[in-house]
């Protein structure tokens, strides 16, 4: 008998470590949009992911000396998460954002008045060529109001000067400006207005690409220096105490803000890494394909990009279920961003 309650002791022991925080089943009771996101962080798989996300964020908005920087991936702006982005501008829930081009260009769409419609990724895709109309999945755009998009990009390209190269953050900064006194209040508008800067390291796979090719075969040619906008964000990393990361998707916005910090860390001599404090991904990639929208927050632990002791989830979810449920309790919770970064030093850079 003594032996057998010895060696259930010894078990108990070992077990310990593993059974110290129990997992709490969800009643189906009245809740706020924040107080259920709690409630699933302390349930299991995705549920307790994305609670644990919206816990991180908010962690995040009301840290003192800390730079947010977001990655925008995809095509999210059409599918209604664009207004969700620029609240986070408007708030500074967000110091620094790294987008594709599609999501700074199809936010203009709507800002500009046009309408995407509900389709179905089921259609005729013959007819609706026929009919110009373009279909991202099961949301529908009149191929003619998107060519006026395109348009207003050209038109404020031609102010520009042809002599000189222009960063990705100085022309898309020039560009909001150029919107907000047209009225229109897209995201880059938006940041322009509050002095948040946006970078896009592949700005011309998009709209811009589509105007910037027209307005050469008039004869004006606008170069953008990419060179820069590394460098900005290198100096963004480097001036501040510490930083956190949102990425909504992965790809190239993803990896542009990893590398800030590799650059920081080679700018002070290139021992010493300095990652991200704070660092949350909602993602549909699997690890196992090696893409680095996929690849886990801890292996960029190797690389020096992401801190062991961060607080860090990554959420295996479709972002346009994700992001308004986060972005919903943030408004509950988060109550405002009290210091947020200066970064109006980035600016002078044109």
């Amino acid at each position: 008998m003594g032996d057998k309650e010895s060696g259930r002791a010894a078990r108990e022991r070992k077990a310990r470590p593993y059974l110290r925080q129990p997992e709490k089943t969800i009643e189906v009771t009245p809740k706020s949009v924040s107080g259920l996101l709690d409630a699933m962080s302390q349930t299991g798989f995705q549920g307790k992911r994305l609670g644990e996300a919206a816990r991180i964020w908010s962690e995040m908005v009301q840290q003192k000396g800390l730079t947010i920087f977001m990655g925008y991936a995809g095509s999210m702006s059409t599918t209604g998460q664009w207004k969700i982005v620029r609240w986070l501008i408007e708030n500074r829930y967000i110091d620094v954002l790294v987008s594709t081009g599609a999501n700074v260009s199809e936010d203009i769409f709507e800002a500009m008045g046009h309408t995407y419609y509900q389709g179905t990724w089921m259609a005729n895709d013959e007819a609706l060529l026929e009919a110009k109309i373009d279909r991202f999945y099961d949301v529908y755009a009149d191929e003619y109001d998107y060519r006026e998009l395109e348009s207003l990009i050209k038109e404020f390209a031609a102010t520009l000067d042809p002599g000189r190269p222009y960063s990705t953050r100085e022309f898309l900064n020039r560009f909001g400006e150029f919107q907000w006194k047209k009225g229109i209040k897209s995201i880059t508008a938006t940041a322009w207005k509050h002095g948040v800067p946006i970078y896009s390291p592949g700005l011309i796979d998009s709209g811009y690409g589509v105007a910037l090719s027209l307005l050469k075969r008039e004869g004006k040619l606008i170069r953008l220096d990419q060179t820069q906008d590394m460098e900005e964000l290198g100096q963004v990393a480097e001036r501040t105490k510490r930083t956190g990361v949102v990425y909504i998707g992965g790809g190239v916005p993803k990896d542009t803000i990893q590398l800030a910090t590799i650059i920081k860390s080679l700018a002070e001599g290139g021992e010493d890494e300095t990652p991200h404090d704070y660092a949350i991904q909602i993602t549909t990639d699997s690890p196992q394909w090696g893409g680095l929208s996929g690849c886990t927050l801890e292996e960029a632990i190797s690389w020096g990009k992401i801190a062991a002791d961060s607080k860090r989830s990554v959420v295996y979810c479709d972002a346009t279920l994700a992001l308004p449920l986060i972005a919903h309790a943030m408004l509950e919770t988060a109550k405002g961003r009290k210091d947020p970064p200066d970064l109006s030093w980035v600016f002078k850079n044109g």
